[in-house]
């Protein structure tokens, strides 16, 4: 046993460190892995750390803190977004704006809305359009569209008059909108839906995997799940079914494993279908450096790929 358990709550660990709540004053502070306070409960709301940043909430205000605990940014704001390549959005009166992580503010608040900044852009709504800006605040792309994706691979999903194209990073129309639904692109593929149908496209737009299943997912290690009369399976890129659909849901691969749900529990299998963990979990997460995180009766855990508890569950 690590850490006893003594927590009203207790987070995944994320860069080092847990987020815990205490029973008594309700207050959050976090652990490392050794399961040793490092930094005392005080806040009244935290999230993980990304990029060595975590929000905290005092008071119903936003402000940031480091790995010390140190605040970096007084809370002051209605809401912050995670730090995403530097930069998070903050919205004071409505209004969405962006700081850096000295707090600095980078982009005034102007916008009804901004998503997080991923290969340098980020997606904002305007007058109830949607529109592109780089990391100065420049408009690369005005308010035009009823709804953009984040950047994968170099496109957006986008969306005009109720179909669904993608754009490049200069706003050029790519892939004209045609289709019912889209997302983004992952591994070179991109699932899109046509008369309730899905499949996927490549990057010129043609269709490399017809539409014939009722749900899926991105591509992952190679693989993809997919969807038919309610029970999922698994296609590669030529679109051929490598695990035939039986299971109740199915994850994403990560390290060459998935997590499956067969009768409300969950297990995990390997890419040949091979059930290497029997389901018994409430629910699992993908594997991370060779371990993955579970939940089984409120309580959380970690596992190794062959199912043996690397933390025992505590709540």
């Amino acid at each position: 046993m690590i850490v006893k358990p003594q927590y009203k709550f207790v987070s995944s660990f994320k860069e080092g460190l847990a987020a815990i709540v205490t029973d008594k004053a309700i207050k959050t502070g976090y652990i490392d892995e050794k399961g040793t306070m490092s930094i005392e409960p005080k806040f009244d709301f935290a999230t993980k750390f990304i990029e060595g940043f975590a929000v905290v909430i005092v008071d119903d205000k936003k402000g940031i803190i480091d790995k010390t605990g140190r605040i970096i940014v007084k809370p002051q704001f209605d809401s912050i977004g995670s730090f995403s390549e530097g930069l998070a959005g903050i919205k004071i009166d409505k209004k969405w704006g962006v700081i850096d992580k000295t707090g600095k503010v980078v982009i005034k608040p102007q916008f009804d809305y901004i998503r997080n900044f991923t290969e340098g852009l980020a997606v904002i709504k305007s007058d109830k359009k949607w529109g592109i800006i780089d990391k100065t605040g420049k408009a690369i792309i005005k308010p035009q569209f009823d709804l953009i994706g984040s950047f994968s691979e170099g496109l957006a999903p986008v969306k005009t008059d109720k179909k669904r194209g993608f754009i490049d990073k200069t706003g050029q129309v790519v892939i004209e909108p045609q289709f019912d639904y889209n997302r983004n692109f992952t591994e070179g593929l991109a699932g899109v839906k046509i008369d309730k149908k899905w499949g996927f496209i490549d990057k010129s737009g043609e269709v490399v995997i017809k539409p014939q299943f009722d749900l899926i997912g991105p591509f992952s290690e190679g693989l993809a799940r997919i969807g038919i009369d309610k029970k999922w399976g698994v296609i590669n890129k030529t679109g051929k079914i490598v695990i035939k659909p039986k299971f109740d849901f199915i994850g994403s691969f990560s390290e060459g494993l998935a997590g499956i749900k067969v009768d409300k529990k969950w297990g995990v299998m390997d890419k040949t279908g091979k059930v290497v963990v029997k389901p018994r979990f409430d629910y699992i997460y993908s594997f991370t450096e060779g371990i993955a995180k579970v939940d089984i009766s409120n309580r959380h855990g970690y596992i190794d790929k062959t199912g043996k508890y690397v933390w025992e569950p505590s709540r």
